[in-house]
This record gives structure tokens, sequence and C-alpha cells, in this order.
């Protein structure tokens, strides 16, 4: 009987102890399940590219043997194997203009989509008249079909972009939309005896400028992303010590990113929106 007394204290002692010791070692415990856990697998990406010829990839080459002139080294085939997506369609094709986008290209969509690029409207605005005039009309003509697009992208292609988001949005509801623009085509340096005038290079740059602002404004309506490819090509146009866009080297190819005008402009400008 004497020893009772010492034997509850030493009981109540080593579970007082005991329920010390577990509180203490509890975060250790939880930390250890938790690390135990499985990661989350991250969202299965399924990228639609849609698009014309500065999505297709023309300048860059080798193309598809299709008439869209598609190449893995434009922005679209880039990003997808850099980012290991689970799904990867390339629909755009070189002369496309909106309507071509939302008759044909969109189809390529679902309800599945998870993120769609696209740069679109220069060829509604009327980029190969404009290119063709400037570089081989006199300098009148060349403002005329400057003034000429700048007044279509002003007036008509608003709607043109806001019919072509609002099919995206039909076919692909849950997607992310990202609008790239077009670069500034020309530095304005000395260029050589057979370049086109500082002047009319300028005008087509102050072109494109108007064109970035209206894609700009009608994505964010559609509450799409827009990334702007001008400050990437920057000091690298046609003029450029080491330009990332073709002159008059080709036909088809003319005035449009080279291999590296896509991997070190657009695939950049890409990236900073999507990450």
């Amino acid at each position: 009987m004497p020893h009772r007394p010492l034997v509850r204290a030493l009981t109540a002692l080593t579970a007082l102890l005991a329920a010390t010791l577990g509180a203490a070692a509890a975060p250790g415990v939880a930390q250890a399940a938790q690390a135990a856990k499985p990661a989350r697998a991250a969202a299965a990406v399924n990228y639609v590219a849609l698009g014309d010829s500065y999505s297709s990839g023309v300048g860059a080459g080798p193309y598809d043997l299709s008439t869209c002139l598609r190449s893995d080294k434009s922005y679209a085939p880039l990003w997808a194997a850099a980012h290991q997506v689970a799904s990867f369609a390339f629909p755009a094709c070189g002369g496309a203009v909106t309507a071509d986008v939302i008759n044909k290209q969109v189809n390529a969509l679902s309800a599945s989509t998870t993120l769609v690029t696209i740069t679109i409207g220069g060829n509604d605005a009327g980029f190969v008249d404009v290119i063709t005039s400037c570089r081989f009309g006199s300098t009148s003509t060349c403002e005329g079909a400057v003034n000429e697009a700048r007044a279509f992208a002003t007036t008509e292609l608003p709607g043109r972009l806001d019919r072509t988001y609002a099919a995206i949005r039909a076919k692909a509801p849950d997607a992310r939309l990202v609008v790239l623009g077009y670069p500034r085509l020309f530095e304005t340096t000395s260029c050589g005896a057979l370049a086109m005038s500082a002047y009319k290079r300028t005008i087509i740059n102050e072109a494109a400028d108007l064109l970035a602002s209206i894609t700009a404004g009608r994505a964010a309506a559609a509450g799409a992303t827009f990334a702007d490819a001008r400050p990437y090509f920057a000091g690298h146009g046609v003029c450029a010590a080491v330009p990332w866009i073709h002159d008059v080297t080709g036909v088809i190819e003319a005035y449009h990113p080279k291999a590296d005008g896509y991997r070190l402009g657009y695939l950049p400008a890409l990236t900073a929106v999507t990450g």
C-alpha cells in the first residue's frame, strides 16, 4: 500500500511525457504524411493554333505537304514541344482571312480545348496589296494602298475580329484565347539604294501600329489575351543588321519572319503571357 502513491505519480508522469512528446511530434508526422501524398498532376493542355501565314510559319520552312505552308519552326509547334502538351492541332494556313478561320479552322476546336492561339486580320486589311504597292510602286501608290488598309482596319476589321473570336468561344468555351499581333516589318535606318524609301517603311510601320491597337482592343473585348510581337522584333526588321524578317528574297516568304523571328520573336511573346 505505501508504494501506491508513488506508482500513481510515476504513471501520471509517464502519461504526461507521452502526451507532450506526441504533441511535439505531431507537426512532423503531419508534414511527413503530406509529403507522402502524390503531387496533383498538372492540368492537361489541349492546344489548337489558328490563323494565317504568320501562324503557320511562312518564312521559316521547311513546310508540310499541304498548301498551307505549315512549318514546325513556327511559334505554335515550338511552344507545344516545349510544354509537352496533351494534344496539339495546327490548322493555321497561309493566306487565311477571318472567314477562313470561322468556316474551316474552328472545326479543330472542341469543349476539351484549353488553349487557342491566333494571328489573323492582316490579309483582311490588304497586307499583300500594301507590300506590293509600296515595294514596286511609287510613293503615291504606296500611300494610297496604306490609307485604304488603314480605313478598312478602322471600319470593317473590328467586326470581323469580333465574329472570329466569338466563333472560337462557341467551339471552345473553356479555352484560353491568346491573340498574337504582327511585328513592325521595317527598320527605318539607311538600307541601300534598292530598298524602299524610309518614308514608305515608316508609313507601313505606322499602319502596323494601328492594326496592333485595333486587334488588342477587340481581343480585350472578347476576354482574350493580346500578345504584342512588336517589342520582341524591335531592332530586327527588314534593313536591320540582323533581320528576323525576309525582304524580297522570295515571292511567298517575302516580308514574313525567318525561323529566328518565330523562335526569338514570336515564341517569347507567347511564352510571356502563357508561361
